[in-house]
């Protein structure tokens, strides 16, 4: 078990659709060099056959497993992962876990590249789609947190690009040439430590549950 007395807080590291978490070599030897603990776990399965949802449950059951119930967390989810981790982070209780959220390269706003599938997870990451609309419609309960999105305007598989933006929080945009270099790029690998590394902003969660209930982030933008 994690033990709670550190200097930073553990970090958990979601992958992206048709990824293990070997995708996440460089980024945890890196952060693990500047002194974080880093733990990943594999989504099974990792092709879309199921929702993001249920891959979701997955999360907050490793969470449940690994970590003391009283230990603050880190998340940095790739891709579909960070979707995967917005519905642990908002409709799973992580919440009240989680305290610094990254994001690179995520359909918040959905991708036309999901089109090329019927699976479940895949139509759930269409724009549009009644999953992203319901997450957007009170992305507001993220300000409760550190959230940092992280993107490229050059991205192939989150298309359009802009759909990886986020109306609120602290967007960090790195010129990388694809998707995966989103997970290797120096400048990338820095942008995230540097979220890990920000001090807890004074936010009043109980103005910022309010909000989350009175207002609606609904923009349809794609």
């Amino acid at each position: 078990m994690n033990k709670i007395n550190q200097t930073h807080n553990p970090v958990l590291l979601i992958h992206g659709i048709g990824d293990t978490e070997a995708v996440f070599r460089k980024m945890q030897n890196y952060l693990q060099d500047k002194g974080w603990s880093v733990y990943a776990l594999n989504l099974v399965p990792n092709n879309g056959d199921v929702g993001l949802d249920v891959l979701a449950q997955q999360v907050a059951d490793y969470i449940n497993v690994t970590f003391e119930p009283e230990q603050k967390l880190d998340i940095v989810g790739f891709s579909m992962g960070g979707i995967v981790s917005r519905y642990y982070v908002q409709r799973l209780q992580g919440i009240e876990r989680v305290q610094r959220f990254i994001t690179i390269s995520s359909p918040h706003y959905g991708t036309v590249m999901a089109y090329g599938s019927w699976r479940p997870g895949c139509e759930q990451m269409r724009p549009h789609s009644n999953f992203l609309k319901d997450l957007n419609s009170d992305a507001v309960m993220l300000k409760q947190l550190n959230f940092t999105s992280i993107w490229t305007p050059y991205d192939l598989m989150i298309v359009p690009a802009k759909s990886s933006q986020m109306p609120i929080g602290t967007e960090v945009i790195i010129p990388a040439a694809s998707h995966p270099w989103m997970l290797t790029d120096s400048r990338s690998l820095a942008a995230v430590a540097t979220a890990l590394a920000e001090p807890m902003r004074n936010i009043n969660r109980n103005d910022a549950q309010r909000l989350s209930m009175e207002t609606g982030l609904r923009g349809e933008r794609v």
